[in-house]
């Protein structure tokens, strides 16, 4: 036996040892069981790796990303186990690791039940205990299309080996640049129970799953594509422990209460007909309220900031848009054009920065003019498939908050500082306040103008960004095709993130629509374009506050402020005086003269989560009082009317929370 040496890597730390010939990898971390696979020159492998000399090996902690896609996607392989014996007419199809958690596809008869996965679940717990091993095996293509014959979508992935995208899935199986099987075996007699096309690596054996969970089961097409068949898929969920699991079922328990669509529906704030079509909400009165309230100060604060108003319509020509370069790389995502005046060619808009575009070049610009802040509240209209629409938060008609600042290259970086401090104000006028940035840089195959003017846009971005003093996380490849983007991500009141503003560096479009301004010496010179919208939708940015608020709004924001309950009905006069009081100045102010009884009716304000419930008798009205009760059921007695009316302008004025 030879020896050979291999460097342990931890973080920093580099540790060399010496081992004989046939150690795994697995062998250098004896009774770790966190330890779960091997990063080694740069890519992942199983434990059961048969080390090389000279190699570099890193640990992979099951808590770690990797870490976490290895036993998920394991967790799914048994759950395909599972369910073939169980369902043995069941054909596999694709199961990747997702975002806390993991899903398979399957070829059945009929969908699955509740019941079908309670059963699943129970089998799939009785693999986990019998700690089969994973054991990777490679195969050559005919081998593997002999094996898995009665396989068709496997079949089918066997031959797009090489070009597999990430995007449905399919890497996880053939992207490598071999094919491989892991194989299930029993723990004492080695015999093979069940095995699976995949690229690995995965889990030693099914005991190192700690915890998993079934959630639910939906149609999927195979592959993502309206052209394939329909597919029942699983979703389940896997965690290092116990306890992280149960954190995580709590926190979509709670997740699932501030769900936009259902506070939507339960306090009458927008809805989205059938005979209007997914992914386009009307927004009823009380949303309406809310909506208007957000629209009003963004309005006030832009205009503090020298932003000038501006309207396009929403439709347009077809030239419009291949001049701007978004047929060519947006077409997928715009609606169909609607043939008008002798067969031209018209789009429902999907972006308004061409239409900006038209308006800076409707006459002669001087460099005095610059920097010019154009800005409108746009509607527009993107084709999203049926199956990725989710109320709000992505739809297909929306309306952006959109800025498109025209600059000279001096004005540039500047302008950008003063743009990205003013987004993240203003979103923290809005009560949001956890943020980080991320830096989306180039995408090699999708990009127009020179990699020159790339590299200097990207350069300034990543400096404004970094003034900031927040993490910057970097995004390779996420730009739009024509600049670097910095976007605002944000945590919400539950501990998940949102991308909310986007500030876009554009050297590309103004040469395309030949902009032009006259510089100080009387030359023609480009402008600078710089895209950027706040809320990003305002739809979106509706939903996510109204989650992050769990429907209870600040006061400046909710639909109606103060609502008054009369102890008796000959009290309501005395308060509806009150609310009309209050209405003079500008609050939203009600009073509840149903028949119902007093109790019931802080009962539904209290569902209602108005801020103050202005609560009125015999003694207020002999005081010139009323008394102020708190969503918290707290309360406060004998507040004269003038001071009641000066608390609740004072907690809109401040944008408080109460």
């Amino acid at each position: 036996m030879s020896d050979v040496r291999v460097i342990i890597q931890r973080d920093s730390e580099r540790e060399e040892h010496v081992v004989t010939t046939g150690t795994t990898a697995g062998e250098l971390f004896p009774g770790q069981r966190t330890v779960v696979a091997a990063r080694i020159g740069g890519e992942l492998k199983d434990l059961s790796y048969v080390l090389q000399d000279g190699e570099s090996v890193e640990p992979v902690e099951i808590s770690s990303e990797d870490g976490l896609n290895i036993l998920r996607h394991s967790t799914a392989h048994v759950m395909a186990q599972a369910v073939q014996e169980l369902f043995p007419e069941a054909k596999l199809g694709i199961g990747p690791p997702v975002k806390d958690g993991f899903y398979y596809d399957f070829d059945v008869e009929k969908p699955f039940t509740p019941e079908d996965l309670k059963a699943i679940e129970k089998k799939m717990q009785e693999i986990q205990k019998r700690g089969q091993k994973f054991s990777r095996r490679v195969v050559s293509d005919e081998d593997a299309r002999e094996e898995l014959a009665n396989e068709p979508y496997k079949l089918e992935l066997i031959g797009i080996k090489g070009s597999a995208s990430s995007d449905d899935g399919a890497d996880v199986e053939v992207g490598g640049g071999e094919l491989t099987i892991y194989d299930n075996l029993d723990a004492k007699t080695g015999e093979l129970c069940w095995k699976d096309l995949c690229r690995g690596p995965h889990l030693p054996t099914t005991r190192f799953i700690p915890a998993f969970k079934l959630m639910r089961n939906a149609a999927a097409y195979w592959r993502g594509s309206e052209k394939n068949p329909m597919l029942q898929r699983i979703y389940g969920t896997a965690w290092p422990t116990k306890d992280e699991l149960k954190a995580h079922l709590e926190f979509l328990e709670e997740a699932a209460k501030r769900d936009h669509r259902k506070l939507g529906n339960e306090l009458d704030l927008f809805s989205f007909p059938d005979e209007i079509g997914p992914g386009l909400a009307v927004f009823h009165p009380k949303g309406g309220v809310i909506r208007r309230a957000m629209e009003d100060y963004s309005r006030r604060r832009h205009e503090e900031e020298g932003y000038e108003f501006v309207y396009s319509p929403h439709a347009t020509k077809g030239k419009l848009f291949e001049k701007s370069g978004h047929l060519d790389w947006y077409a997928d995502g715009m609606y169909p054009p609607m043939q008008l005046d002798d067969g031209v060619d018209y789009y429902l808009k999907p972006m308004n920065c061409p239409m900006h575009n038209l308006i800076f070049d409707a006459r002669g610009r001087s460099y005095r003019e610059l920097p010019l802040r154009l800005f409108e509240f746009g509607t527009v209209y993107r084709y999203e498939k049926s199956g990725v629409v989710h109320g709000l938060t992505r739809s297909r008609g929306f309306t952006q908050d959109d800025a498109h600042i025209y600059c000279t290259k001096e004005q540039m970086a500047e302008e950008l500082d003063r743009t990205l401090t003013f987004v993240l104000n203003l979103l923290r006028d809005y009560g949001l306040t956890d943020f980080y940035l991320e830096l989306s840089t180039k995408d090699p195959e999708k990009y127009v103008g020179s990699d020159e003017t790339w590299e200097e846009a990207t350069a300034t971005l990543q400096q404004v960004a970094e003034k900031q003093g927040l993490p910057l996380v970097p995004d390779p490849g996420g730009a739009a095709f024509y600049g670097p983007k910095i976007s605002v991500q944000c945590k919400d009141a539950i501990g998940r993130t949102w991308q909310m503003s986007t500030v876009q560096l554009d050297f590309n479009l103004p040469e395309r629509f030949d902009l032009e301004y006259t510089g100080p010496d009387g030359s023609k010179q480009r402008p600078v374009m710089i895209h950027r919208a706040l809320f990003g939708s305002i739809e979106r940015f509706f939903a996510v506050l109204l989650e992050h608020y769990a429907g209870a709004f600040p006061v400046w924001l909710a639909p109606v402020q103060a609502v008054g309950i009369p102890i008796g009905d000959a009290h309501i006069p005395y308060l509806q005086e009150f609310a009309a009081k209050a209405r003079k100045q500008g609050l939203r102010v009600d009073v509840d003269a149903s028949s119902d009884r007093m109790q019931k009716k802080i009962r539904n304000q209290q569902k209602n989560k108005v801020p103050f419930m202005i609560i009125a008798g015999d003694e207020d009205m002999a005081n010139g009082a009323v008394s102020f009760r708190y969503r918290d059921g707290s309360q406060e007695n004998g507040i004269p009317v003038d001071e009641a009316i000066a608390k609740i302008a004072k907690a809109v004025e401040d944008r408080v929370q109460v």
